[in-house]
């Protein structure tokens, strides 16, 4: 999984904010403001990569155990699948 084209993050300030480019920015509504965590995810999902992948790159990052971190792992990723963020 991998989050289309036409999106990035930006942080400003203490904020992550995920910032539509090109005509995106006309077809997306919203604004999207996510945590630390959250951009840590995004930052992984920038390339193609497993729901394995991110569940070993979170544990290994945050000192969380491997049940939360798919449990909340699959929180984001409905999140994103609803915003129509996800290839």
């Amino acid at each position: 999984m991998k989050i289309k084209d036409g999106f990035v993050l930006r942080t400003i300030s203490d904020s992550h904010i995920v910032v539509p480019l090109g005509s995106k920015v006309t077809d997306f509504c919203s604004i999207i403001k996510l945590s630390d965590t959250g951009a840590f995810l995004w930052e992984r999902l920038s390339e193609d990569v497993s729901f394995d992948y991110l569940v070993e790159s979170l544990t290994a990052e945050y000192d969380v155990d491997t049940e939360k971190a798919k449990c909340d792992i699959n929180k984001f990723i409905s999140n994103l699948k609803k915003a129509d963020l996800l290839e």
